[in-house]
């Protein structure tokens, strides 16, 4: 009798933490808790784990799948317990205790927690468990070097001032100071990527751009600041391009589109400025309602205006290597040495012989009073014969001799072939009125590095994407020196190659005038010069569009982050995060750039 009453009280001895202990449970995959009837208990010192040992009143848990979770309460305890697959979770708690159970993917976390104590067990599932990993896949991001960062580097640093104003650099500064200029900046953009990739390789990247990368590695100073001058200078981009597709459609495509005709010569440089901020308003407006409404729109055709980059300098070099087999036939007009706008007439005489019959043409009645041989006619044109040249003579011709020392000069100067004899006039007064090709601005070295300098940008372009990268550390810098390696080769070699095939009054002829309209490089490319044309149209229309989409995005992360508290409500957007506020100050920043209407006034202000 004594020894069963001895058992019965052994089994029912339960152990009493104190106020201060903490229990603690450690789970076993594949174990189980089983108590024995008969087992006895320690009783706990204070601050000491405790084991217990259940009564006859305990409960016990319906195992799961190979498991089996086994909880023991003591009178008023509140007890929750979670198993997972192949493994058994005991947990005790105290009087008056509570147990919280938190599931994640990859683990079951219990927590109990008595008035001064707390346990917590993590418990990770097995592949059969409903939470395992193959329930919840990865999206990771799948661009790699060449379509995440190469491509759009490219794509960016290749545009407007490569179609529109590289030929007319190298014709003012000459062959030798243009490659100056071209190593001189792209150096300076090669420092950038360096340091860029510096801070990229020094931990891992965040999604947001170059902005982010800076200001999370630097510091909220330094990026903002950096942030601010990067912004109005994308900013100011979009106006650059959005001119450089104006002066494409209204120069070389549409010239009749023009609303604002000049009825004297003088007067064309003001029409053209007034035809380009109407047109150029009308384009940002279209833009930046194409930005707001769908802006995956942009992104699917940015392979597109890729194409097209790729496609004209693919034309550009073929069209250079045909020159040295069969130059192209552009004859170029001059009187004396000074250079003829071929716009009027359509040949190259003063006079001709009809029927036996000497009779004036068409430059006659530019030069004359009256279309009669009496007439009276400028006092140079009287005194010197007209002339034909090729304007594009080709590689084997030599002409790059004469392209190597530039030509810089006053607003107004006439383009003149240094190297052919004319005789001098005395009265020149009237040369402004005479259809001349000559400089619209003062040309010296620091204004035309201005104005070449945004055609090295963009180099961000790749660094902007970094959230979309599979591995950035390694995609960034790769890729950003790599494009600027490209685009130095493309521009060097550019440079060379237009001063050893083209004619030097040609390469200065910023409009091509005396070629008849044409765009100088497009008279090069081969098989036609409406793929530089189009080509160029569309790159800077893609180009245009994708700074409207960066530079919203970049002035809201700024705002966000409180740098500049009255930026603060450029933060907010549509529901979708779009930013709509920013978009609006970005659009009347770019119609700043727009109403300037000179391409060659808006470039330099991107180098500042």
């Amino acid at each position: 009798m004594r020894d069963r009453q001895r058992e019965k009280e052994t089994a029912a001895t339960t152990t009493t933490p104190s106020p201060k202990a903490a229990a603690t449970t450690t789970p076993s995959p594949k174990a189980s808790t089983s108590p024995s009837p008969r087992a006895t208990t320690t009783t706990p010192s204070p601050k000491a784990a405790a084991t217990t040992t259940p009564s006859p009143k305990a409960t016990t848990s319906t195992p799961y799948h190979k498991s089996a979770a086994t909880t023991t309460s003591s009178p008023k305890a509140a007890t929750t317990t979670t198993s997972s697959p192949k493994a058994t979770t005991t947990t005790t708690s105290s009087p008056k205790a509570t147990t919280t159970t938190t599931s994640s993917p990859k683990a079951t976390t219990t927590t109990t927690s008595s008035p001064k104590a707390t346990t917590t067990t993590t418990i990770v599932p097995s592949s059969h468990s409903p939470l395992s990993l193959s329930s919840f896949p990865p999206q990771s991001p799948a661009l790699g070097t060449l379509i995440g960062v190469y491509l759009p580097c490219l794509q960016n640093i290749l545009g407007v001032i490569l179609f529109l104003r590289l030929t007319w650099i190298v014709g003012t500064a000459g062959i030798m100071e243009s490659l100056a200029i071209v190593v001189m900046t792209c150096s300076c953009t090669m420092l950038t990527a360096i340091s860029m990739s510096a801070i990229a390789t020094n931990g891992v990247v965040p999604a947001g751009g170059s902005y982010y990368m800076i200001s999370r590695s630097l510091g909220p100073e330094f990026g903002g600041a950096v942030g601010l001058c990067f912004y109005l200078g994308t900013t100011f981009a979009g106006s650059m391009y959005i001119l450089g597709t104006i002066e494409i459609l209204l120069t070389y495509i549409v010239p009749s589109a023009a609303i604002f005709k000049a009825e004297k010569k003088e007067n064309e440089p003001e029409a053209l400025l007034n035809n380009m901020r109407v047109y150029g308003t009308c384009c940002l407006t279209l833009m930046s309602l194409v930005v707001f409404v769908g802006v995956k729109y942009v992104n699917k055709l940015a392979l597109v205006f890729l194409a097209c980059v790729i496609l004209s300098i693919l034309a550009i070099y073929a069209g250079v290597i045909k020159t040295a087999f069969e130059p192209p036939d552009f004859p170029i007009c001059l009187l004396g040495n000074r250079t003829l706008q071929n716009h009027n007439f359509d040949q190259c005489l003063k006079t001709m012989e009809v029927d036996n019959v000497t009779v004036t043409t068409k430059l006659w009645s530019l030069f004359c009073d009256s279309p009669e041989l009496n007439a009276t006619c400028n006092e140079y044109f009287t005194l010197n014969n007209v002339t034909v040249i090729q304007g594009i003579p080709g590689l084997t011709s030599g002409v790059i001799r004469d392209n190597i020392w530039g030509d810089y000069g006053p607003n107004g100067m006439l383009v003149e072939n240094k190297h052919q004899v004319s005789e001098p006039a005395a009265d020149t007064s009237q040369d402004i009125y005479m259809p001349y090709v000559a400089n619209d601005i003062t040309t010296f070295f620091t204004l035309l590095v201005g104005i070449y300098f945004p055609s090295v940008t963009g180099i961000m372009a790749g660094s902007n994407r970094s959230g979309d990268l599979r591995d950035a550390q390694k995609s960034i810098p790769i890729g950003t020196i790599m494009a600027i390696a490209t685009t130095t080769f493309i521009y060097i070699s550019s440079v060379i190659l237009f001063g050893a095939c083209i004619e030097g009054v040609v390469l200065r002829d910023k409009f091509g005038d005396s070629v008849k309209g044409n765009l100088v490089i497009g008279i090069l490319a081969w098989p036609s010069p409406w793929v530089i044309v189009i080509g160029s149209f569309f790159s800077c229309c893609g180009a245009g569009l994708q700074s409207l989409t960066g530079a919203p995005r970049l002035l809201q992360a700024i705002a966000r982050d409180g740098i500049v508290p009255f930026l603060q409500v450029f933060g907010h957007g549509k529901a979708n995060g779009e930013p709509t506020w920013a978009l609006l100050l970005t659009g009347g920043i770019c119609e700043i750039g727009i109403l300037i209407a000179s391409l060659d006034a808006v470039a330099p202000i991107l180098s500042m």
